[in-house]
């Protein structure tokens, strides 16, 4: 008769420890519950997310445009996707994490990842006593270790942080962003490690009778050469894309992860002030203003596509459809299959 009774404390024990850790894991996880700088001994202030979602409006129209677009990113995600899956660690490796403010920034090349990067070395002290984005090499922002990733965590720290820090990410133009990597990577000189890691393999597959020269150095792709690369098969069966042309969906995971704002290239310093002002960092580091006359413009990627003919203008479409869709670009007009 001892034994049931027994067997009913052990299993109430058992019963009463669960609610606690369940208990105990939802306090730590609610969004905005701890005050940004607590953990590292701050002075405790709102965080960024709760100056997005608890009633400050840092600029109304600005709230209102970055509410329309998540809640565009979150229909298009409904309509879109599938079926979700469970966030791993490598689908972190491109969130960078400020946890002095609050903040995890996914980073996507060839949308102004590089002065974000500087931008968050400031931030977190990682530069020292320099507050001028600038004048940090753009080389060293890109130094891995210099800004830790999400994927760094253990999984109770990264679900805390995706829970209670402001998740942002900047977007482009597909096929803009597309045409920025290739001009940047296969018609600059200095970008030898490219020419040899991709563009001896895309002479080697998508050229007719290439020259040993070629062969060799891989420096003279052509942008037709490049889409061929792209939409061909075995490209990623073989390993995954580079992150410069990676889709921004593959990157990110916004479909797995709640951005909170979607900044995009063509409103950049506005989207970039915005977030630096949720952060209460605009009077600790400006970002940097753009004057780069050479930047990829729509018109250059009209001239660009003119040579692609209809076939592969849709396949390479499909490719990047998704990053179409969930941020809201129409499809190029210079586009000959629509």
């Amino acid at each position: 008769m001892r034994k049931p009774k027994v067997i009913r404390v052990i299993f109430a024990l058992s019963l009463g420890c669960f609610v606690m850790v369940i208990v105990y894991f939802n306090s730590n996880l609610k969004p905005g519950s701890e005050p940004v700088g607590e953990r590292s001994g701050h002075k405790s202030r709102r965080s960024p997310l709760q100056a997005l979602y608890e009633g400050d409006q840092v600029e109304s129209a600005v709230q209102a445009l970055h509410q329309s677009r998540r809640e565009l990113l979150e229909e298009g995600c409904r309509s879109y996707t599938r079926k979700r899956r469970v966030l791993i660690p490598e689908d972190l490796k491109h969130v960078i994490v400020d946890d002095q403010h609050g903040l995890l920034y996914c980073y996507v090349p060839k949308v102004a990842c590089t002065n974000w990067k500087r931008v968050l070395m400031v931030l977190t002290g990682t530069a020292g006593a320099q507050r001028d984005p600038l004048a940090i090499p753009a080389n060293e922002a890109h130094v891995s270790g210099n800004l830790r990733t999400l994927s760094e965590y253990t999984t109770s720290q990264i679900n805390q942080r995706l829970r209670s820090y402001l998740k942002f990410l900047f977007v482009r133009e597909p096929f803009e962003r597309l045409v920025s990597a290739y001009r940047n990577k296969f018609t600059r000189s200095y970008n030898t490690a490219f020419h040899k890691r991709y563009g001896t393999k895309i002479v080697r597959r998508h050229r007719p009778n290439p020259r040993p020269e070629a062969l060799e150095r891989g420096n003279d792709v052509s942008f037709e050469e490049f889409v061929y690369y792209l939409v061909d098969p075995a490209t990623q069966r073989e390993e995954p894309f580079n992150e410069h042309w990676e889709r921004v969906h593959s990157l990110c995971h916004p479909c797995l992860i709640h951005y909170d704002v979607v900044g995009k290239y063509e409103t950049l310093e506005q989207d970039s002030r915005y977030v630096l002002q949720l952060a209460g960092a605009e009077d600790q580091v400006s970002f940097p203003s753009s004057s780069k006359s050479t930047r990829t413009t729509g018109d250059m990627a009209t001239q660009f596509f003119q040579n692609i003919s209809p076939f592969y203008q849709k396949k390479l479409y499909n490719l990047y459809r998704m990053d179409f869709l969930l941020f809201n670009y129409s499809i190029p007009e210079y586009l000959k299959f629509r």
